[in-house]
């Protein structure tokens, strides 16, 4: 192991947390400033293609032990569920609902059902783009 590398690794270990709390965050803002299931499912896979640049995909793999195929059907299903439970109450597709909700250590607390439908689309960004990734690296 190269002096470089060590410092490469040590760093990644802070940062990948870092920017994997910002991407939670900007989940979470989504709905009020930009950001959303997309852009935080982007971060993410910024923090782990940094591991990937960092380790070797082995490591990675060991150190996040998902399938990201079925990470990526369990957003599908999340996002399209969704959309189309609005079908069931008879309202038109895409409807979402909302309400405020006092919750203990978060207090008043407005809560939609989009929510659900961006970590859909979030897991369906990480799970497709790290898929995508491992597929290319894999074959050296």
């Amino acid at each position: 192991m190269r002096t470089n590398d060590v410092i490469l690794q040590t760093t990644t270990k802070v940062v990948f947390f870092i920017i994997f709390l910002f991407s939670i965050h900007i989940f979470f803002a989504g709905h009020y400033t930009p950001g959303g299931g997309f852009v935080g499912g982007l971060l993410t896979t910024g923090a782990i293609v940094l591991l990937l640049l960092s380790f070797d995909l082995k490591t990675v793999q060991k150190a996040l032990p998902f399938n990201f195929t079925v990470v990526t059907a369990i957003g599908l299903l999340l996002s399209l569920g969704t959309a189309a439970g609005s079908i069931f109450f008879n309202v038109p597709f895409f409807t979402h609902a909302f309400d405020d909700f006092n919750l203990p250590l978060f207090g008043e607390t407005s809560l939609h059902t989009a929510m659900i439908f961006d970590a859909g689309v979030y897991l369906v960004v990480v799970g497709s783009a790290i898929t995508i990734i491992q597929a290319i690296g894999g074959d050296s």
